[in-house]
């Protein structure tokens, strides 16, 4: 569940901090006094977009934190271990964002930062924000199919994946065949670049590290005349009169001396004496060195136009010997299929066909699910219907195909096409929604799909911002009751402006814009008995409340409270 909310420069609202509860939550106010910038943070919080105007005005950002109090079973805590956040049931979950006004937008969960798409798809099994302009998506059909696979579960959706799969493979051989079928004089064309092409790098024999090689080789070969100069100079001052010659002598004068003073001496002969044998070795390696170095012109001509070759081929074909090679695959491969292109259709004819087989079949299999998962939907739905004032409504969801020849019309999802149909009152016939459903109709079928599917993907935070437009009587009460019953699965809250649904919550917010020095701010406030009579009085009455209003509102939440209880 929410629990808190904390909100700083966020449009009009200075800082607010807002503790809710379990149950029903209800927030009211003026037009214009802010209440949908709640809704607009908590948006935020589950990776909503945002922008710098958010900011406001003369504040360098806005920040927005929110704690929810969530059980051990919450899909959250695998979703953050996926990310690398080691997080606690027993500590929470602490979500904050942050807005410039340069644009930029940092996240953080629990303390770690983390992307705007990781953010939104923590958020997704967080918090559902249903909004007025979410009835249109009523209107498309291609969400009918969507809600009902989700309401199906895992056996359609299962199915649907493996569909996916084949289907995939199914769109890929296709544009296969029909590249090849529609390209034959570009392909003839392309074969001669081809076979050209082939025959360059073929006749070349790359070998990967092949140019590596050769570079080194070259920088041996240019420098072996300077190699071999200066390592025979070094030889002859080394075993000339001033190298080993000036040393061998040094050893016999010190020897002569040894007798004299075998203490101090010898430890010196026996230095010199080493230095010697290590001398007399780096001139015989040197002598070897200098004599196995060895020019060779013609072999460095070789090398260069190697080099040349092959840096030729890398500014055609590849910036490596392996791109080259792998180039030269692909190019064979086209070549192939040119050349023996009727082979290679007949080859693509027979699996696509195989794959249009197996498609079909998983197809047909989708739709036989979706069609009894389709006569629960409806009946769930016209049950639900039923609690808000729509008791003689039909409601069914349509299955359609395309056929095509001996088979159907195949895309990404299946073989159908649904579409939601109503037929509000008795004797009429089953329309699609979008042709027949009022505004207050599509408010009334949204909210009882939202019930449906609040049992379904265990959202725990349920948000209606002003889905009750365009209601009222009997049906704004029932809208009212059904909110009040949904708050038992998930915390609800709903900003209205309707008193009947305002006295059915468990708690109540009044949010008012108020203006201090000059600048607009708004308080969030939870009213207690006295102050939720007045507010419902003043919803009922408009600018004047009088005892009268006040008596009603008083007499409309003693019956919510009946109303709760039975």
């Amino acid at each position: 569940m929410l629990r808190e909310l904390s909100i700083r420069n966020l449009a009009v609202i200075e800082q607010v901090s807002v503790k809710f509860h379990d149950g029903f939550h209800v927030l009211t106010g003026e037009t214009g006094a802010g209440k949908s910038i709640l809704i607009d943070a908590l948006s935020l919080v589950v990776g909503g977009r945002g922008a710098s105007d958010m900011v406001r005005y003369g504040c360098d950002k806005a920040e927005i934190e929110a704690m929810f109090e969530l059980s051990v079973a919450h899909p959250i805590w695998s979703i953050l271990n996926t990310f690398g956040i080691q997080a606690s049931p027993e500590e929470g979950l602490v979500i904050r964002r942050e807005l410039s006004t340069q644009g930029k937008s940092v996240s953080r969960v629990n303390g770690h930062i983390v992307t705007l798409s990781m953010l939104r798809e923590a958020g997704e099994c967080l918090v559902n924000i249903h909004g007025q302009h979410e009835h249109q998506s009523l209107l498309r059909t291609e969400k009918h199919l969507e809600w009902l696979d989700s309401y199906a579960g895992d056996a359609v959706l299962g199915t649907l994946e493996s569909y996916r799969l084949v289907y995939k493979q199914y769109e890929k051989v296709r544009a296969e065949l029909k590249n090849l079928e529609e390209s034959s004089r570009q392909n003839m064309q392309m074969l001669d670049l081809y076979r050209f092409q082939i025959e360059e790098i073929a006749s070349a024999r790359l070998k990967p590290g092949e140019d590596e090689a050769l570079a080194e080789e070259r920088q041996k070969l240019m420098s072996a005349v300077k190699r071999r100069d200066s390592a025979a100079e070094a030889y002859s001052l080394l075993h000339g009169p001033k190298g080993l010659d000036a040393i061998s002598k040094a050893v016999i004068k010190v020897t002569d001396i040894r007798d004299y003073d075998p203490q101090v001496v010898d430890p010196l002969l026996e230095q010199l004496q080493s230095a010697f044998y290590q001398l007399e070795d780096a001139v015989f390696q040197l002598r070897d060195y200098r004599d196995g170095v060895e020019s060779d012109p013609e072999r460095l001509t070789d090398i260069e136009d190697r080099i040349d070759l092959i840096n030729n081929l890398k500014r055609k074909y590849g910036e490596t010997i392996p791109d080259i090679i792998a180039y030269l695959g692909s190019i064979e491969s086209e070549a192939d299929k040119i050349e023996n292109r009727d082979a290679h259709l007949a080859r693509l004819q027979r699996e696509l066909s195989a794959l249009l087989t197996d498609c079909t079949a998983l197809g047909l299999q989708l739709s036989s699910l979706r069609r009894k998962a389709a006569d629960r939907l409806a009946s769930a739905i016209e049950s639900e219907l039923r609690q808000l004032q729509m008791e003689r409504t039909t409601f069914r969801v349509r299955l359609e195909q395309q056929p095509i020849g001996d088979n159907y019309k195949l895309h990404a999802n299946g073989i159908d096409e649904a579409a939601f149909l109503i037929a509000p009152n008795p004797g009429e016939p089953l329309k699609p929604i979008s042709k027949i459903a009022s505004g207050g109709e599509m408010s009334r079928i949204m909210l009882a799909l939202k019930t449906i599917f609040a049992s379904i993907d265990k959202v725990p935070v349920l948000v209606f911002d002003e889905v009750d437009t365009g209601v009222s009587g009997r049906a704004a009460q029932a809208i009212a009751e059904k909110m009040a019953r949904l708050s038992s699965q998930c915390q609800v809250f709903s900003i209205t402006h309707l008193p009947q649904v305002a006295c059915m919550a468990e708690h109540h917010y009044e949010i008012k814009k108020t203006i201090i020095a000059e600048r607009t701010s708004t308080r969030v406030t939870e009213l207690n008995a006295l102050n939720r009579i007045e507010e419902l009085a003043r919803m009922l009455g408009g600018v004047e409340v009088t005892e009268k209003t006040r008596h009603h509102a008083q007499e409309m939440l003693d019956l919510a409270y009946k109303q709760k209880g039975a």
